[in-house]
């Protein structure tokens, strides 16, 4: 079975968030299994990966974007490194640039970036069994094999869409349509969400199966999914919730060379607080106090807008009697409001914007990781914390709800219902009482680090949905 994981982001290529942590491994796990050929296409990216490995050109074409002829090229990471064969498109002007988002023709961008993909598969004669498309980016490859005539030779490929966050669904006004490749004209509708063009709710519509990220983010979408509650209700029948996984050869304790001191559930109450020493040494933090973190992009829908009333309010209402880091960057308010409380506050360090070696050292030395969310589609941060002996402290939401029981239900973390400055700190009070009883803290250590969850079964999962 051959499947192309289409994405705008895969780990170690590219990443801004979890959709480059799931499709970095995925394919990776999923070619572990028997007769399975599992690839990755994505857009091309002036980034340290491209420069430090060899590429080579496997295809050379043009297509339309509108008035515009685009040349379209596909290249091949040589060597395979990822576990996985990885192929990269470059458009001069659209497809070459250093980041994947924060650009104003994005719409373009992922237009042609999706009809660059199926003129290469059409013109080379390369039928996959399965095209699995991640988020609203891709969402229009379903769309297109269907009914656009010049990919007919895919015609009735099996699509899988996979909702990674359905807060983002790529609206575009319908003037877009004459970017788009030629189409029959009265399947309009299958484009359209109330005006616009939706390629989230198109993906939804014309795909052969579509998932979310956990089961609880499914039920989540039946009652708040930006407008598209009814067309999820509509489409249930080809809806499936299947709850990421993590890598754990790249998330290992043991093994991660980017931390100071390994360790593994053995020795883990020993050097994790070597692990710890270090970095509160580093951020003038005293390490003798429980370590909070926050680790994620600096968005409402992270609950980053109220880290700073967190900040002082937590610190305040216990006297002092722990210390808050913070890494990620985003919303610029909320990066200049905590870098006031960084001269304010001694127990409080941030470190303003993405930096993959910190975030790791991070998980190896925190005692609880926050995690205040309004929404959370599957959530990685939490396993990536367990697995390195790190307690979760998580708003009861989404895929935090799926992997995160309260310690009172003799589970693995601090849920708070609701996402607010006065539940989040009751949950890090209840923190604090834990980690001064130093047995009951110890063995919450020890049982997370057992929690298994590598992507073994839910790659398992995947190649069920695909047979299917």
């Amino acid at each position: 079975m051959t499947i192309y994981h289409l994405s705008t982001e895969c780990y170690p290529v590219a990443k801004v968030g979890g959709l480059a942590d799931v499709v970095g491994a995925l394919p990776k796990y999923q070619n572990k299994m028997k007769d399975v050929d599992a690839k990755v296409v994505m857009p091309w990216y002036n980034k340290a990966f491209v420069y430090d490995h060899e590429f080579e050109v496997v295809f050379d074409g043009f297509i339309h974007q509108g008035q515009n002829m685009l040349q379209v090229q596909v290249m091949k990471e040589k060597t395979n490194t990822l576990g996985f064969e990885l192929f990269m498109v470059k458009i001069p002007g659209l497809l070459d640039r250093e980041n994947p988002y924060g650009y104003q023709d994005e719409s373009f961008q992922f237009l042609a970036f999706q009809q660059g993909v199926l003129h290469w598969l059409t013109a080379m004669k390369i039928r996959p069994d399965v095209l699995h498309c991640h988020d609203y980016h891709t969402g229009l490859v379903p769309f297109m094999v269907e009914h656009c005539p010049e990919f007919a030779f895919l015609r009735g490929t099996k699509t899988i869409g996979t909702i990674h966050n359905g807060e983002y669904q790529g609206m575009m006004h319908w003037d877009m349509i004459h970017f788009m490749p030629a189409f029959d004209h009265y399947k309009w509708g299958l484009l359209d969400w109330n005006g616009f063009i939706n390629p989230l709710a198109s993906m939804i519509k014309c795909c052969s199966a579509f998932t979310t990220v956990s089961e609880g983010y499914l039920e989540e979408l039946f009652v708040s999914f930006k407008g598209l509650e009814s067309l999820v209700r509509d489409e249930f029948g080809k809806a499936y919730g299947i709850i990421n996984g993590i890598d754990t050869d790249v998330w290992n304790p043991q093994t991660d060379p980017m931390l100071d001191f390994n360790y593994t559930s053995k020795n883990v109450l020993k050097i994790k607080k070597k692990n710890k020493h270090k970095l509160c040494k580093e951020y003038g933090l005293n390490p003798d106090l429980p370590l909070f973190a926050f680790i994620g992009r600096f968005a409402t829908e992270k609950g980053a807008d109220l880290l700073p009333e967190v900040i002082w309010r937590s610190i305040k209402q216990t006297y002092g009697a722990l210390n808050i880091i913070v890494l990620g960057s985003g919303n610029s308010y909320i990066e200049d409001k905590l870098k006031e409380l960084n001269y304010v506050y001694a127990n409080f360090a941030t470190d303003i914007g993405y930096k993959e070696h910190l975030s790791h050292k991070i998980y190896a030395s925190a005692d609880f990781l926050l995690m205040p969310s309004r929404v959370e589609p599957c959530g990685l941060n939490q396993m990536y914390a367990m697995r390195y002996g790190t307690v979760p402290v998580v708003s009861y939401t989404g895929g935090l709800r799926d992997t995160v029981k309260d310690i009172s239900t003799g589970g693995s973390g601090l849920n708070f219902t609701y996402p607010g400055v006065d539940d989040i700190i009751h949950a890090m009070i209840r923190g604090l009482a834990i980690f001064n009883q130093k047995q009951a803290m110890d063995d919450l250590v020890l049982s997370n680090m057992k929690f298994d969850f590598a992507w073994e079964k839910s790659a398992e999962k995947y190649l069920a949905l695909y047979k299917n």
